[in-house]
């Protein structure tokens, strides 16, 4: 399966998925929404091909997301993965790749959607949050779950702290939906995700 790889950040969820060898899955494209990010220069080192899909390019999410959509097809991309991706895709997205797009978040959904989940695990007092793999629907942080994995929140951590030993789960977890996404091994019947094999 051909998979393209959203990022806007320092790329390690893309790095944990180029180094798993058994993935399941090429990874012909990495896309930014923005320039100079680390990931990119992740995906080039791994000879990757790039593509910056600028949010300022554009005049509101539609056309970004078009954007987005056109350039994972013309890659020849079958699915996405959204690895530490922080804008919203819209509705188009979900109807040109239906369940077809796989999110890592770094909460224990529904808990602790959107972009701080971190700071409000901590906020909110918790004793555990973790990590959620789940297919993007068009609701922010909110479609089928792949898997999940718990995080204990420790006695003094700090956001910094807690986000590292989150991001120790996510680069273990995602390349495992991954493979099992690539290998068919992923039903959805309603919410619910059933592997089978």
């Amino acid at each position: 399966m051909n998979i393209a790889v959203l990022i806007s950040g320092s790329g390690t969820n893309l790095q944990a998925l180029i180094d798993t060898a058994d993935l399941g899955a090429e990874i012909v494209l990495v896309i930014s929404d923005r320039g100079r990010v680390a990931g990119l220069a992740r995906a080039e080192a791994a000879g990757i091909p790039t593509a910056v899909v600028a949010w300022r390019d554009h005049q509101g999410r539609e056309s970004f997301t078009a954007a987005v959509c056109d350039a994972v097809e013309s890659a020849g991309a079958e699915a996405m993965v959204l690895a530490g991706f922080m804008r919203i895709l819209g509705p188009e997205a979900v109807r040109r790749f239906p369940l077809r797009m796989i999110n890592v978040h770094p909460a224990l959904l529904p808990a602790f959607p959107g972009a701080h989940a971190v700071p409000q695990a901590l906020a909110h007092g918790v004793k555990l949050t973790g990590v959620t793999v789940h297919f993007v629907d068009e609701e922010v942080d909110h479609g089928p779950i792949i898997l999940q994995e718990v995080v204990p929140v420790e006695a003094g951590d700090t956001e910094a702290a807690l986000h590292a030993r989150i991001q120790m789960v996510e680069h273990r977890v995602l390349p495992l939906a991954v493979q099992a996404f690539a290998a068919g091994r992923l039903a959805v019947r309603g919410r619910e995700v059933i592997w089978s094999g």
